[in-house]
């Protein structure tokens, strides 16, 4: 007999069980009991792992016990050589290696607040990162090094040439003990912990400021997830999670989803993180073979690319159980796909954003194949509903703003008041998706309320990108819009207007952006038009006009 969503939670919510339950008092919110409380409590939980690999990158293996030893020291030399004190922010920018997870524990085990900066932003934005944050020392790698040289924060460079004044992580970490301990700071579930960089709609990022309780109840809430699913198909949970698991991590560590989905995840479980460079599918497939890759994370984009590689049949893939996707609307054939490459795998699908520290909703196993456009459920301890414009909560079916309460959700925008007053209300994050619950809880998301691209599981708001465009002086009228994409789900097009007698061409405007905006935000297509562009009688372009116009749908 088949049990319901209601009884399997119940099952595993229950009092003295690993996903039990309790409410912050008076607040409604709901919390995993058992979670870290901070990330003092993880990592020092995580050194228990000893010699299991944690971080594989390239030919590099790296133990629990081996990067517990490295972020303590780098804590400590954060505290004795850089005078970093609690509630300090601690910039990091560079790519997937391994200093990245050692430096964020570090900033964490220090009492500061982590910064991940998108290694894709150009110069300038970068450079706004360090100075909006207020960061007191800057991590990066040589080639965000070489573009921060002029910011006048202490840096610490890895991987590359130090600029001058700047020192290399060799140097500042030294000689790591065997018996180092991590330096005396009191932490609490409520102090700040992450700065995540969220594109932002009037042209500047906004920081998500997250707690320790977001971050330390993250990994439970993933868990949960794979736990309840296999619950749900009639599998021994018990033995599944005895399985060590490996992650093949295919996005960036400065996201949530590599952040939270994937490293602090494997931290907390036990389990390997697989880190690459940069995306590449065929590597991906090797590395699958060769590190025994049990699961995969990251966009549908990834998912896709991996499905369709030509040498797809070519690598032994048979550790792979699971392939888990979001952060952009999946495509409906991409299931198809790994039904038919993989029969035996068990997909996911899930929603969360900067803002509810990865994982809110999910969809796995016979709900996915039923129900493959929709997210899902959300997670025991989070709510969901939709509202109307004037917040009233509306009935099943009906489509209204998506609006999140949780433990995952976070604190506010760091210095940005009148933001965080405008999108957290009364406990609630109004995420700007337009959804709809149908009467079983499945979560559909309907559109966007927030004028974005979603470029392979990158955020590209529109002003950000017309704002940049109209710093050109040919550019008179501009309308950024999502153009479809197989495979990134979106790319940036921009509908134009010159100025009269101006004259500019695709790749001049493209060159132009180059310094303005990271590369992906950039508009791969261009249409330029002679007429005024279309308004409604305030003034917004009407989008859906033009996209009409020049994609015919």
């Amino acid at each position: 007999m088949s049990l319901s969503h209601a009884q399997v939670q119940a099952q595993l919510t229950g009092p003295g069980q690993l996903f039990e339950i309790e409410e912050i008092g008076g607040t409604g919110v709901r919390t995993w009991k058992h979670a870290p409380a901070h990330f003092r409590t993880l990592l020092e939980t995580s050194r228990f792992h000893g010699e299991q690999v944690f971080l594989a990158y390239e030919d590099e293996h790296i133990t629990f016990e081996e990067h517990f030893r490295r972020a303590a020291t780098l804590a400590n030399r954060l505290v004795e050589e850089y005078g970093v004190t609690k509630g300090d922010r601690v910039a990091i920018a560079m790519r997937n290696y391994p200093e990245w997870v050692v430096s964020f524990s570090a900033a964490l085990a220090a009492g500061a607040v982590a910064v991940p900066l998108n290694a894709w932003w150009t110069e300038a934005e970068l450079a706004y990162g360090v100075s909006d944050s207020g960061a007191k020392v800057l991590i990066a790698d040589g080639e965000r090094a070489a573009r921060l040289a002029s910011t006048g924060v202490p840096m610490i460079v890895t991987r590359g040439e130090a600029p001058e004044g700047a020192r290399s992580f060799a140097d500042v970490l030294g000689e790591v003990g065997a018996d180092v301990r991590l330096p005396d700071v009191e932490l609490s579930p409520e102090d700040p912990a992450t700065i995540f960089y969220t594109s932002g709609t009037t042209g500047r990022p906004k920081g998500a400021l997250g707690s320790h309780r977001n971050l330390g109840q993250s990994p439970m809430t993933v868990a949960y997830g794979l736990i309840h699913s296999l619950t749900m198909a009639g599998k021994d949970a018990g033995a599944v999670a005895g399985v060590r698991r490996v992650t093949l991590l295919t996005v960036p560590l400065f996201h949530v989803t590599g952040c939270f989905s994937g490293m602090t995840t494997s931290m907390f479980t036990g389990g390997g993180l697989v880190l690459m460079y940069k995306w590449d599918p065929e590597q991906a497939l090797r590395l699958i073979e060769r590190e025994r890759v049990t699961t995969m994370i990251g966009v549908p984009t990834n998912a896709w690319q991996l499905m369709s590689h030509p040498d797809f049949g070519k690598y032994d893939l048979s550790s792979l159980t699971t392939l888990g996707y979001g952060g952009a609307p999946a495509p409906p054939k991409l299931l198809e796909r790994i039904t038919s490459n993989l029969p035996d795998r068990a997909p996911s699908n899930g929603y969360g954003m900067t803002e509810t520290t990865a994982l809110a909703i999910g969809n796995g196993g016979a709900d996915y194949r039923a129900r493959p456009d929709s997210i899902g459920r959300p997670s025991a301890v989070v709510d969901v509903r939709v509202v109307d414009p004037m917040g009233t909560e509306l009935p099943p079916g009906e489509v209204g703003e998506l609006c999140v309460r949780g433990p995952n959700v976070i604190m506010g925008y760091w210095n940005q008041p009148e933001a965080t007053a405008q999108t957290f209300v009364g406990g609630w994050l109004h995420t700007g998706d337009l959804a709809k619950i149908d009467d079983e809880g499945f979560v559909y998301i309907v559109d966007r309320a927030k004028d974005m691209v979603i470029r392979g599981g990158e955020n590209v708001y529109c002003a950000e990108v017309e704002s940049a465009l109209f710093e050109h002086p040919a550019v008179d009228d501009a309308a950024v819009i999502g153009v479809p994409h197989d495979e990134l789900g979106e790319e940036v097009g921009a509908v134009l207007r010159l100025a009269p007698g101006q004259a500019v061409t695709t790749e001049e405007l493209r060159s132009f952006l180059a310094d303005r905006i990271a590369k992906f935000k950039i508009p791969v297509h261009v249409w330029f038009r002679e007429g005024e562009l279309p308004r409604n009688p305030g003034g917004k372009i009407l989008k859906t006009h033009l996209r009409r116009e020049v994609l015919g749908s």
